[in-house]
């Protein structure tokens, strides 16, 4: 299991069409993955649980993974946020 902290750059943090762009990739990866900001933590690749963060603009949050393709995971992901999730 392996997790990196992150901070949300785009202008409307994870929400509709960008944490649509994030659960997609998500999706991709062998790993179970989850999102987790304060002391809260959603799996990564529900739509409906990574809207219910209420993620925003220059929010930390932290990206964690598990299994077969975990450091391709994390780096994906984070990848994809620093980009400003609009790949």
């Amino acid at each position: 299991m392996i997790s990196r902290d992150v901070t949300i750059v785009n202008d409307v943090g994870l929400h509709a069409r960008p944490a649509t762009f994030f659960i997609q990739k998500a999706n991709s990866y062998k790993a179970s993955l989850w999102i987790e900001k304060d002391d809260r933590r959603v799996n990564a690749k529900s739509l409906l649980g990574v809207l219910s963060m209420g993620i925003v603009k220059g929010t930390v949050v932290t990206i964690i993974a598990d299994g077969e393709e975990e450091a391709v995971a994390v780096e994906g992901l984070i990848e994809l946020i620093s980009n400003g999730l609009n790949d």
